[in-house]
């Protein structure tokens, strides 16, 4: 796919997705999302990408949902949708097909936000693991003071980052406010200053990757983001159990040990591909 909103450059197997539309201050577009969620599929699948840092390009990282659709039609895509066959009922939000495809990428994935993020601009990065931002960045869920709803699948999200009473403040409000008071709440790993932001993430996806097993960090991305989610401890303890077996006698985990007791650095050379994605093998336990 050729990339016209975003640009995505890969380094020291980390992949850089830069939202490239400065002179509208990387305003998300039906175009972007399509490219955001072409280029996050093509990350999991590829041996070569061991992180993901998202940032944007010029001074701000995104000023939420373009407002200037080229074409002139519905800003959100949804011209004529009551008449639309399948109907109106299955309807994809764009913010949301980005953040389920952040959600279901296989690699560590930071938010280097370098400026200003409203709209989908900071709902898009919430199923991102971390989130680092450039110091008085303005940030807001405005949604409510434009008269809509929270989208990009925020409202599971967010409450679960900064809890519920944050997150209604935040919403119903639609008010802006700055990243020292996110990151108060959690929702920002750390704050730098703008010209240091993006350095910042990558000498934390260099620390995340250094020297750890592609498998074991996609599979410990999955199980911290689903298995708080189970209404009983025994239902992670099944999936902890059957992944642990697996990855210790079929994947990385095979050499991880013998490395350890001859003293030498483990050979992880499992084809990330190889280990099922779907979790297809997670059958429901029974409780005891």
């Amino acid at each position: 796919m050729e990339y016209q909103h975003i640009r995505a450059d890969l380094a020291e197997q980390i992949l850089t997705i830069t939202l490239n539309r400065p002179e509208r201050m990387n305003a998300f577009t039906l175009r972007m999302k399509d490219e955001l969620v072409h280029a996050f599929g093509e990350a999991s699948t590829n041996n070569d990408v061991r992180a993901v840092v998202v940032t944007g390009a010029g001074r701000a990282f995104c000023a939420g949902m373009e407002m200037q659709p080229e074409d002139g039609g519905n800003l959100f895509g949804y011209d004529n949708a009551e008449d639309q066959e399948p109907p109106v009922e299955s309807i994809r939000d764009s913010g949301g097909e980005v953040s389920l495809a952040i959600f279901n990428c296989r690699k560590p994935v930071i938010g280097a936000l370098n400026g200003a993020a409203v709209g989908v601009g900071i709902t898009m990065t919430l199923p991102m693991d971390f989130r680092l931002v450039a110091e008085g960045a303005k940030i807001g869920f405005v949604f409510s003071q434009r008269g809509i709803t929270p989208e990009a699948c925020s409202t599971w999200f967010l409450p679960r980052l900064v809890g519920m009473q944050q997150a209604l403040e935040w919403v119903y409000s639609g008010d802006i406010f700055l990243a020292e008071e996110g990151e108060k709440a959690g929702l920002f790993r750390s704050v730098h200053g703008k010209d240091s932001v993006l350095e910042a993430a990558y000498e934390l996806a260099r620390k995340l990757i250094r020297k750890s097993s592609p498998v074991s960090l996609a599979l410990a991305r999955a199980m911290l983001w689903r298995n708080p989610n189970f209404d009983h401890p025994m239902q992670a303890h099944a999936v902890e159990s059957r992944l642990i077996y697996r990855s210790s006698e079929f994947w990385d985990g095979k050499d991880g040990f013998q490395a350890f007791l001859e003293k030498r650095d483990p050979v992880f050379d499992t084809d990330l591909n190889e280990v099922p994605a779907d979790f297809d093998f997670w059958p429901e336990p029974p409780l005891k």
